[in-house]
């Protein structure tokens, strides 16, 4: 065999050796293999892959290791500086704390002094500083605390509740869309910032010439204790109540605008739906059970009808018996024609529409009569002849959300004062002072302040800026100075009268190219007739506090300077009026929402406009612990539902 292939060897190297050609076609049939043109994967190629594939693996499960490593380190670094003892041993405390300092027109205890103020230096140095008392916890006053600046002032806020509260979702609080604890933020974490302090107490009347506001609180034997607290400025931020408009029986009504207010309506609405699903309930009690009622078709009338909507298609009838789900009816009842009718036309007809498919039950140009434990007594008037018509729902929940009236404290301080005849918030001026109050001392935001629109009642004070020649006339030239002086006072009448020479000539009514008091009154009498006052939103309110923040801080940072080159340090010295910026009103109308932003342009639909709605209000959170229980409240929400628990 070895001879036999060195010859074969030796031959193929000599030339004379060549290998036999194949001949596919002699070959037998049987002996042909059928392949396939791709060649299957060797055992390398599979070992290569399964190498990659738990590699990566690897590193998942090493990087997941190691987060989580990390983050139970870092908890367990966090808890080990967190837990540990403080010695308060060696406080110092003033004097005044342990003498009961009494005065005031009442001869009652006056907070003279806090605990706090002795416990740093930081802390002792603001004793020193001007004390600025801010009644209220709401919008107004939560953007004053937000913007004024550390170092500058004492800060007091006298609050009947310990928190913030974000009013725009309490109809979601009502229902359990969201949870309580999501919309407030303690105060004492705000004013920390400022190293502020806080009394827990409702402010019930004010004397402006010792500088006290009288605060009702709780005392140790649980009994009412007022006392005073002194301030160097104060500011209102107390909020309003609702209009009643002289409805009888609204007691038998519930209300949404604090935290309480939401929880009682939760409360009810579980209630209704337990004792409708009970097996003795009659058909027609049942009905009244399921029947809900809300008065007033603005934004928050048509935010909880959507809400208690949602609740009942949601889960109401996935775990309740399907006669409670057949039984429910929502009614909104409004005075006006339309419901959101300060929103856009399009805007309240496309709402119309989708509470129409839904079955909410709409009823406009109506008037509430009367509220009964068991029903509500509402009037419309006839078409054809006129004549009202009274109508009645039977139901065991009324929801009343029509307007704003004064609060008891605002009534106080508008009784106190001169011209204050406002029917439902102070009236303070463009700088947002108190009118009739000490000069510099008393503002108020919010609800329960309104900017003067009455121009005609400064016509002296231009008169006397403008009138050069002192002849009780205003000629062209003095009128256009008139016109800049009104724009700085009244910043919202500058698109009223940009057209100077228009208006100098159509008031001149004897042509003698000046402007008699008469002539003058008639003119300002017209332009103060088309401003109108600016509505009772959040969006108001902490715009307003904001600047006052800011205004507060430039004024105690340049009073020393003023009165160094000997100008008098008032808030026109160093800031400008207050000017609000319309961003635009939204609301929830149920998988839903509207935006109207103005100038004729409006945003509404269905998922993607509620998914804009959560973003706008989920970034105007006061913190970012309210902003994490949010995100998580929706997607809990969004998965197992709402918490059908009464508690």
């Amino acid at each position: 065999m070895l001879s036999r292939r060195i010859t074969r060897q030796t031959l193929f190297a000599a030339g004379h050796w060549t290998r036999p050609s194949l001949v596919v076609g002699r070959i037998p049939q049987s002996r042909i293999l059928t392949t396939s043109t791709t060649p299957p994967p060797s055992k390398s190629t599979f070992f290569r892959r399964a190498l990659q594939v738990g590699k990566w693996c690897g590193i998942l499960i090493g990087s997941t290791v190691v987060g989580i490593g990390v983050i139970g380190g870092s908890i367990l670094v966090h808890d080990a500086f967190t837990y540990n003892q403080k010695h308060l041993e060696g406080v110092p405390v003033s004097p005044l704390f342990l003498d009961d300092v009494r005065g005031g027109p009442k001869n009652l205890p006056i907070a003279t002094r806090f605990f706090q103020e002795n416990e740093d230096e930081a802390t002792h140095k603001l004793s020193g500083k001007p004390r600025l008392v801010i009644v209220g916890s709401g919008w107004g006053a939560v953007g004053v605390l937000q913007t004024l600046q550390k170092g500058l002032y004492q800060v007091i806020v006298v609050s009947p509740e310990t928190f913030t509260t974000f009013t725009p979702l309490l109809p979601s609080a009502a229902v359990g869309t969201v949870q309580i604890r999501t919309l407030i933020e303690p105060l004492r974490k705000i004013i920390a910032r400022l190293r502020g302090h806080f009394v827990c107490g409702r402010a019930v009347d004010i004397n402006m010439n010792e500088r006290l506001i009288e605060v009702e609180t709780i005392g140790t034997d649980g009994n009412v204790k007022n006392i005073y607290v002194s301030y160097d400025k104060l500011v209102i931020a107390c909020g309003s109540t609702s209009a009643t408009h002289g409805v009888p029986g609204l007691e038998n009504c519930f209300q949404l605008k604090t935290i309480g207010d939401a929880q009682a309506v939760r409360r009810r609405l579980l209630d209704n739906f337990e004792l409708a699903s009970l097996p003795t309930t009659s058909r027609e009690e049942r009905k009244r059970l399921l029947s809900f009622v809300v008065c007033g078709g603005g934004p928050t009338g048509v935010e909880v009808a959507a809400e208690i909507y949602d609740l009942c298609q949601e889960d109401i009838i996935q775990y309740y018996p399907k006669l409670v789900g057949e039984d429910i009816s929502i009614h909104v009842i409004q005075s006006r024609e339309h419901i959101l009718n300060t929103y856009s036309e399009v805007i309240s007809n496309y709402v119309e529409d989708k509470f129409n498919r839904e079955g909410v039950h709409l009823i406009t140009n109506a008037r509430v009569g009367a509220v009964h434990p068991d029903k509500v007594v509402y009037s419309t008037k006839d078409l054809q002849t006129g004549k009202k018509i009274e109508h009645e729902i039977p139901s065991n929940f009324v929801l009343w959300s029509t307007g704003i009236s004064k609060n008891p404290f605002t009534q106080r301080v508008s009784d106190l004062l001169p011209n204050q005849v406002h029917r439902k918030a102070i009236e303070v001026d463009s700088h947002l002072r108190v009118n009739g109050a000490p000069l510099g001392t008393v503002y108020a935001v919010g609800d329960c302040a309104t900017i003067e629109t009455n121009i005609v009642n400064h016509i002296m004070e231009f008169v006397d800026i403008v009138d050069k020649n002192n002849d009780g006339k205003i000629d062209y030239e003095e009128w256009e100075a008139m016109v800049q002086a009104i724009k700085k006072v009244f910043p919202s009448a500058r698109e009223h009268i940009s057209q100077a020479r228009d208006l100098f000539d159509r008031y001149d009514f004897d042509k003698d190219c000046v402007l008699e008091l008469n002539e003058l009154a008639s003119l300002l009498q017209n332009i103060g007739n088309k401003l109108t006052s600016l509505p009772a939103t959040a969006q108001v309110a902490s715009q307003q506090g904001k600047y006052l923040g800011k205004k507060l801080s430039k004024l105690s940072k340049q009073e020393p300077i003023l009165i160094r080159h000997g100008i008098s340090a008032t808030d026109e010295a160093v800031s400008h009026p207050f000017e609000y910026h319309h961003l635009g009103n939204l609301a929830y109308i149920g998988n839903a929402a509207v935006f109207d932003l103005g100038q004729n342009y409006s945003f509404m639909g269905g998922l993607l406009a509620m998914y804009a709605w959560r973003s706008v209000y989920w970034s105007e959170q006061v913190s970012t612990r309210t902003r994490a229980l949010l995100m998580f409240d929706w997607i809990i929400r969004g998965i197992w539902g709402r918490d059908l628990s009464k508690l």
